[in-house]
């Protein structure tokens, strides 16, 4: 893994393929904070609504009833949503962020716990100050939070369509009769796995037969766990041929088939 002065992180897999990230910086970082924070006052507002009613048996329990739950709901904001939404908050996805374990693997539950149980220390003394710092000075972007957790975030304002009559010639889709499932897949699957398949399928001939049968069927076992299509959609074609659809269906932008 390296990076450059252009704020470009750049992870290499095992398989010897190189991926280039754009790091996110404090200033896009900042405004997707703000759109968090819009959606965690409302959250927070509706709360104290509901909590008043403490107010007509103690002052003290109703005030410290709503300090509790603004912590809860700061904090469990943005826990719930990058763990379920894969590395994203409402801000995030707005802004096309997104937080990544900073090798590109999965996010583990302990990573986004403590990026965000160390927000509080990021946001000292002032307006993000430790954390914008930290930003400006840390080799990847990262806040103190990032580094605790060992996490990146990552900026992906839109990925180019490939040409991709160099992995899939002219050949029937059978997943574009699932739009439901279509829009699943592009949700969920993140653009380091997408650019993993893309190379995979652009680098083909340069694989030994058995290498590239064991390399596909992998790839293959683990997109039909991310979404599951019907058999029918599956049925008589080789894994090969089932990541060039995967792979049509998530960079293809046009009405192309």
């Amino acid at each position: 893994m390296d990076s450059n002065k252009n704020n470009i992180l750049t992870i290499e897999t095992p398989e010897g393929i190189k991926f280039n990230l754009r790091l996110a910086g404090p200033v896009i970082r900042c405004l997707a904070w703000m759109l968090d924070l819009l959606c965690i006052g409302g959250l927070a507002k509706i709360l104290s609504t509901v909590t008043g009613i403490f107010f007509l048996i103690s002052y003290e329990l109703a005030v410290t009833i709503q300090i509790i739950a603004y912590f809860l709901i700061s904090t469990g904001y943005g826990i719930i949503m990058e763990y379920y939404w894969r590395g994203q908050t409402i801000g995030k996805r707005v802004f096309k962020l997104k937080v990544m374990d900073s090798q590109g693997l999965y996010l583990k539950f302990h990573q986004v716990v403590m990026r965000n149980l160390l927000r509080f220390i990021d946001m000292l003394p002032l307006f993000y100050l430790v954390g914008g710092l930290a930003c400006l000075t840390t080799r990847h972007s990262q806040r103190l939070g990032d580094i605790a957790a060992d996490t990146i975030v990552i900026w992906n304002p839109g990925i180019p369509e490939p040409d991709l009559d160099q992995v899939h010639p002219d050949k029937y889709n059978s997943l574009h009769d699932y739009p439901h499932l279509k829009a699943r897949l592009r949700q969920r699957v993140s653009s380091l796995e997408a650019g993993i398949a893309l190379q995979a399928l652009l680098r083909r001939e340069q694989l030994d037969p058995e290498a590239r049968i064991e390399l596909f069927n992998k790839i293959a076992v683990y997109f039909k766990k991310v979404v599951e299509f019907p058999q029918e959609a599956v049925d008589g074609i080789s894994d090969e041929q089932y990541i060039r659809n995967v792979v049509d269906v998530l960079y293809r932008t046009g009405s192309k088939r």
